[in-house]
């Protein structure tokens, strides 16, 4: 208990959010060593390496057949969702767009690399102890860094570069064991991500938000939100993101009917979510308004829930079924769950994961358990059954009900590795050694960032025609040579006239139209203040 209360304490300490030296000395070591270990590990595959001319001839196969020419397509589609489609939906915060998009790039580019050995070391390391590098490897590493991603997601805007990427450095790793566990080992099919990505990826953030729970947040509150611009571009995020997602789900699906049918089961499930997360939108807000955080994250969430099940005879109806569910699931609870999950659980997610990846991921878990334990003959033929399950070599006895089981224990794995990883980085990220910023300095980005000055404001149009007819009467009295030479002439021109006749006091109109009254009563100059030059 008293160990428990040192660590508590010494992570508690005065935040110093200066990286001057612990974010270059990362970022150079970290590089260093991966131009180190792509020097050792990392080579061609066949498809992509100068001997491939030998290798067509000997396989009277013709350069359209190399793999790059079918998976590429996808594979940018998939790119583009992870350094624009969620890099712009985290610049929702009003002084936090530069945090959002700016740190997604850099852990992004960083995971992609260390993707590329994890997932080489545990998949495609040949006898002579060589990862051999082609298309389809690409695209498995930013799936990888998805998971990371989306992790992100729970804490963005309070916590250092250097932390994130500590946190992209174990969840990498953390992904590559339970994919190979999930895929290779239980033997479950996950094509889209539902389990090994979304389910894995949001509980492995929510738990290193949990660990590193901020009890005075409240402080940063006036910055915890968004203006209208900041929301439009976190829109353009999801719109990428919406629209690219079929090429997600289907990206390293079997070519031909798996990968066709993954893209149709994708987009109709993602359809029917728009139009779910609107209705209940607007149910449950006030006047029937609909909220820009649903719209912005729960139409998302039948690509999430359609990732296990993407190359499974779903149906098309089966499709916009689970596009409906996921809608309503995710956006109540944005509206009731994030904030009983802060209030109660404290945990405190930014983005509100949970109900974009998470929850959903679980959805997609179940259906694909489902639809897997009731395939037959008869719906996939006996071909398409062995293909679809892929029931070979020592799996080639497997029937669907067993299979269904399997894909149950996939998502207990993910679960496992989600949450345990995530208590365990979590703790490491409480130390204060990081630069993570104080509880009243989160959701800033002049904390890590040079931030632009703030645009001089441009004066309304009746500030500007006050200034020309003020300086046009200005001139005119220098040329008459009149005793007032200031711009404020105009309104107290009566009052040096009085003055002249020894008057105490007059009424005079006030020609500035941004005062309040129009007739005021001037006191003689004894009574005044001195005149300012400028209104």
């Amino acid at each position: 208990m008293g160990a428990c209360q040192s660590f508590r304490e010494m992570c508690d300490r005065e935040k110093n959010t200066n990286v001057h030296l612990s974010l270059p000395a990362v970022c150079i070591v970290w590089q260093t060593a991966m131009i180190i270990l792509f020097g050792v590990f990392m080579r061609y595959d066949h498809e992509s390496d100068a001997h491939w001319v030998e290798h067509r001839k000997h396989s009277n196969l013709t350069d359209i057949e190399n793999d790059f020419y079918f998976r590429y397509p996808s594979f940018q589609d998939v790119h583009v969702m992870i350094f624009v489609g969620f890099g712009f939906l985290m610049t929702f915060l009003k002084r936090y767009s530069f945090g959002g998009v700016g740190f997604n790039f850099l852990i992004a580019a960083f995971g992609l690399q260390w993707a590329l050995l994890m997932q080489g070391w545990f998949h495609w390391l040949d006898a002579d102890g060589k990862i051999r590098i082609g298309i389809e490897n690409l695209i498995n590493a930013d799936f990888c860094v998805a998971g990371c991603l989306i992790a992100y997601g729970a804490l963005l805007g309070k916590v250092s570069p250097v932390q994130l990427m500590v946190l992209t450095l174990f969840g990498i790793t953390l992904f590559a064991v339970e994919e190979f566990i999930i895929i290779s080992v239980i033997h479950a099919r996950d094509a889209g991500g539902s389990m090994v990505i979304h389910t894995f990826g949001g509980y492995y953030g929510l738990s290193v938000s949990w660990m590193l729970y901020r009890p005075n947040l409240h402080q940063s509150s006036r910055l915890q939100g968004s203006v209208y611009h900041s929301d439009v571009f976190a829109m353009i995020g999801t719109l990428f993101l919406w629209m690219f997602w079929p090429s997600f789900n289907s990206a390293i699906c079997d070519h031909g009917d798996g990968q066709h049918r993954a893209a149709i089961n994708t987009y109709l499930c993602l359809a029917s979510t728009v139009l779910t997360t609107v209705a209940i939108s607007s149910l449950f807000q006030k006047h029937g308004k609909l909220d820009m955080v649903h719209i912005q994250n729960s139409t998302l969430a039948g690509g999430v829930a359609a990732g296990t099940a993407a190359e499974f005879m779903l149906m098309p109806y089966g499709c916009l079924i689970v596009g409906f569910c996921c809608g309503i699931i995710s956006t109540l609870g944005y509206i009731f769950l994030t904030p009983f999950m802060e209030k109660h659980l404290k945990i405190q997610d930014t983005c509100g994961i949970h109900n974009l990846h998470a929850m959903p991921g679980v959805v997609g878990g179940i259906v694909g358990a489902i639809t897997a334990a009731s395939a037959s003959i008869e719906v996939y033929g006996h071909e398409g059954l062995v293909n679809t399950f892929d029931f070979m070599d020592k799996f080639k006895d497997m029937v669907p009900t067993t299979q269904g089981g399997h894909q149950a224990a996939g998502l207990c794995v993910a679960l496992c590795f989600g949450i345990g990883g995530g208590i365990i980085v979590g703790a490491i990220l409480r130390l204060p050694i990081w630069g993570d910023p104080a509880d009243d300095n989160c959701f800033d980005d002049e904390t890590y960032w040079e931030v632009p000055e703030e645009e001089e404001s441009i004066p309304t149009i009746l500030q500007y025609n006050n200034h020309v007819q003020n300086k046009d009467i200005g001139e005119e009295q220098q040329i008459n040579h009149d005793p007032i030479r200031s711009p404020l002439a105009p309104s107290y021109a009566p009052l040096h006239q009085h003055l002249k006749g020894g008057g105490d006091t007059i009424q005079a109109r006030d020609m500035n139209p941004r005062r309040g009254d129009k007739n005021r009563a001037f006191t003689p100059v004894s009574q005044q203040r001195p005149l300012s030059g400028t209104l």
